[in-house]
């Protein structure tokens, strides 16, 4: 599969090619940049497929998806005088992937850099696309760059260093996916939920879907800002939540969380059949847990939706549904409509 005619490769094969493109004449240095927890887990399993190299490592969580993240990789570049031939291959989840190839883009304006994801969020999501960046003052992605990668190499036994909720996490891109592009798999799928023996068919369907989108508006000025759906209201509540040590959500839970909020606006626009929004709340309900929050919390976590992204000034442009398998970009809603949806969440059982 090629993917913006940069490399990815899928399954049992991706370590060896990834060797290969590493051994490359025009590759000066290599470094590999590892959060603790890839370090101990993941590194061991790619450790064998790569030639000399340098570790970058850094600590693990989104906490530490920051600036100061960025310093440590860039005094470490330096300090090895990496020139612009120099690679830099990143070894992680969305944190580590994201972080990575920011700073690889952004040092000496600009050097090459290879995703090996080793969560399922980054692999179906993350690590493809060509979006980089670091969270800012408590906003998520606040700071970034869009910057393809070199190559992006994913093998599924990566997954089996995850626990249960790390996997789940990265299952709700899965299923975002679905539900903005593809209603059969919706309803094939799902049937299984997480019980999915071949990862890899899951991961390659995924991944093409986001191909086609962003091959069409690589960035995000129209059709690519579907990926978003859930976003808009999940950023918020993980950036609300984030800033609240010991509340802390996994990515994927609150984008779990925002599509059944932004199921539900879609519905009350009309878009959405009561019998589709019940599918979607079933399904993602038999899946992950409730995300835990007091009423009261509902009007600042929507507030947070001001800092999008897609917004445009003052209007907050959100992706909803029409219906399973089609969305709608830059549809505005408003903070008081976000707070009635996280509302209606809070009351499901």
């Amino acid at each position: 599969m090629k993917y913006l005619n940069n490399e990815v490769v899928i399954g049992a094969d991706a370590l060896p090619k990834l060797l290969e493109a590493l051994q490359q004449p025009a590759v000066s240095q290599i470094f590999v940049v590892v959060d603790a927890n890839t370090f101990r887990y993941c590194y061991p399993i790619l450790q064998p497929q790569l030639p000399a190299h340098t570790l970058i490592e850094l600590p693990a969580g989104e906490e530490y998806k920051t600036i100061t993240s960025c310093e440590t990789v860039w005094n470490q570049l330096t300090d090895n005088s990496a020139d612009r031939f120099a690679v830099v291959v990143n070894l992680g989840g969305g944190v580590i992937t994201d972080l990575g190839g920011f700073c690889a883009a952004t040092y000496k304006r600009g050097i090459r850099f290879i995703q090996v994801p080793t969560t399922l969020l980054a692999q179906v999501d993350a690590s493809v696309g060509g979006k980089t960046g670091i969270d800012f003052q408590g906003f998520k992605n606040q700071i970034g760059v869009f910057q393809e990668p070199a190559g992006v190499y994913i093998d599924p036994q990566f997954l089996r260093t995850l626990d249960g909720r790390q996997l789940k996490s990265g299952y709700a891109e899965v299923v975002k996916h679905w539900l903005i592009a593809d209603a059969g798999a919706f309803a094939t799928q799902r049937q299984a939920g997480v019980l999915v023996e071949d990862w890899a068919s899951i991961i390659e369907a995924s991944v093409a879907t986001k191909q086609r989108i962003v091959e069409a508006d690589p960035l995000e000025s129209g059709l690519r800002k579907v990926l978003n759906f859930g976003h808009t209201v999940g950023h918020a509540l993980e950036s609300y939540l984030l800033a609240q040590p010991g509340r802390e959500i996994l990515h994927g839970e609150a984008v779990a969380a925002g599509m059944l909020c932004e199921a539900w606006l879609s519905a009350q626009r009309g878009l959405l059949s009561s019998q589709e929004q019940e599918s979607i709340e079933l399904f993602l309900f038999s899946v992950f847990e409730k995300v835990q929050f007091v009423t009261l919390e509902a009007e600042p976590i929507a507030e947070l939706a001001l800092q999008d992204k897609k917004n445009s000034g003052s209007t907050i442009n959100c992706t909803l549904l029409d219906g399973i398998g089609k969305a709608l970009y830059d549809q505005p809603v408003t903070v008081a409509e976000i707070a009635e949806s996280l509302r209606y969440y809070h009351r499901l059982e």
